[in-house]
């Protein structure tokens, strides 16, 4: 019986998820296999691929598996030989050149702090992303600009190889015509504050634009505290809203259309907000869902998931080395594609929750699937997050309309645009005091100290108990999809 199992056939899809987690397996564990025999990780692997795919057998998952991993140390491993060269350079005063890749935020200390890409020393071009404090002068930086930086060169963190605290700004140089999407964006935000006043004008902005850096900095405290983070950030949250409405809006016209409009919104949106490991991610995901969806299929989560996270490694390997807006934008899209479907089956069975029902399953299960990445990081916990979350989102479509209609407003009509904007200020003014209720709660927010083998753990038994309420509510999950 249990050979008959082993050699039963199953579609190949899972093959190619199992090579799919391997790939992230392999590019994760290359900063510790020798850099050593590249080619034979590649042939091994492709060896591997040829076996399941001329046999797609139960038993040949494992080799699906195994060549994924060789597959991803030998990514990974091109990519650690490359930034040994920083070896040389840590400690040392240098002059690099490189272009701002995300929006500067301020610090405590009031530096500038920004990410730095393509970066270059002497021209020649050095690998990775780099984490460089500036001080805070009367040259305003903005994303793509390019910097030349005086500093010492340090170790990064996470997924920067590294990093320059209290740099000199030597020069700045701004591209023509420049970041085209980001100015459209920064223009828009400006009309949008003609037509709201702050704080709810940034509030708004930040939902519809994903532009944190603009906040108050008492306001993204209270976010932080409130577990309300992630509607404010560019986030799979802003753009699942948009495609979905993209794909109501225009799908009893044609799907072509609707499968278009929601394109051209991933594209433009990515295009405004930068391209984050969070925001490549929802891109990834939306678009392939669009796509699935036109064409009449549907993506297992399981396998969506695996597939994206193997592509984002591939492309920069860093991503699975500690970067956490990518870890956390995994878990999180786990929770409420593979958590919450399940749980709502299991407590409604093939009916469909009603909105406040389904946005506290999605809620739950994305705070269980972030919490480890999150105390482990951090050792903080919000313990309103679920309160607020239910409170705060059902109301996020309507203040992202409101607010599109008084920036339209702004250009149209701007002597009218304060009355234009007095529906989305009065919405967001009324989530500005539930934001700052819920964070002044004595209790919202806790410290405490998790270790990495908790989170193994706790992952342990999520995944045991999906386990199980799958076999006992039967329930498939090729039914979740993210742009219906």
């Amino acid at each position: 019986m249990r050979r008959s199992w082993l050699l039963a056939k199953i579609h190949p899809t899972w093959h190619f998820t199992a090579a799919c987690l391997g790939v992230v397996i392999g590019v994760w564990s290359a900063r510790w296999v020798p850099h050593t025999g590249g080619l034979t990780w590649l042939f091994t692997s492709g060896l591997l691929t040829l076996l399941w795919a001329m046999r797609p057998r139960r038993f040949m998952l494992a080799a699906a598996l195994i060549g994924g991993v060789c597959l991803g140390v030998w990514r990974g491993s091109a990519t650690q030989e490359s930034v040994a060269m920083y070896d040389a350079l840590y400690g040392k005063h240098v002059q690099i050149r490189g272009h701002i890749a995300d929006d500067v935020e301020t610090n405590n200390r009031g530096q500038a702090v920004a990410k730095l890409a393509r970066v270059t020393l002497d021209a020649r071009s050095l690998p990775g992303d780099l984490w460089v404090t500036v001080a805070a002068g009367q040259t305003v930086l903005r994303r793509s600009d390019v910097m030349t930086l005086d500093g010492r060169l340090q170790p990064g963190f996470g997924s920067f190889t590294a990093s320059m605290t209290g740099a000199t700004l030597v020069k700045v140089e701004r591209e023509q015509p420049g970041d085209v999407a980001l100015m459209v964006r920064d223009d828009f935000a400006e009309h949008v504050r003609k037509a709201i006043e702050e704080p709810a004008a940034s509030l708004g902005i930040g939902y519809l634009l994903g532009q944190k850096s603009a906040l108050p900095p008492h306001l993204v405290e209270a976010l932080t505290v409130a577990g309300l983070t992630h509607i404010v950030v560019a986030s799979g949250y802003n753009l699942t809203i948009l495609v979905r409405l993209a794909r109501r809006a225009f799908a009893r016209v044609s799907k072509y259309l609707a499968t278009l409009s929601g394109g051209v919104l991933i594209v433009g949106f990515i295009a405004m907000t930068g391209a984050s490991p969070s925001m490549v991610r929802a891109g990834l995901v939306a678009s392939l869902s669009m796509l699935a969806w036109y064409y009449g299929r549907k993506f297992h989560p399981v396998t969506l998931l695996a597939l994206v996270a193997a592509a984002t490694v591939l492309v920069n390997p860093s991503y699975a080395w500690g970067n956490l807006g990518w870890e956390l934008s995994f878990a999180a899209f786990a929770g409420v594609m593979i958590v919450a479907p399940l749980l709502q089956a299991y407590f409604y069975g093939n009916e469909k929750p009603r909105l406040v029902p389904q946005i506290l399953g999605e809620t739950i299960s994305a705070q269980l699937a972030t919490a480890p990445i999150i105390l482990v990081a951090f050792g903080q916990f919000s313990n309103i997050a679920i309160l607020s979350n239910l409170i705060i989102l059902p109301f996020i479509p309507l203040a992202m309309l409101l607010t599109f209609i008084a920036g339209l407003g702004s250009y149209a009509l701007p002597a009218a645009a304060p009355i234009i904007g007095w529906p989305a200020e009065f919405v967001l003014r009324g989530m500005v005091a539930v934001v700052e209720w819920c964070a002044s709660v004595p209790w919202a927010q806790s410290e405490v100290v998790f270790p990495w083998w908790g989170a193994v753990v706790w992952y342990g038994l999520i995944a045991a108990a999906c386990w199980y309420v799958k076999w006992r509510t039967r329930y498939r999950l090729y039914e979740a999809s993210i742009v219906e």
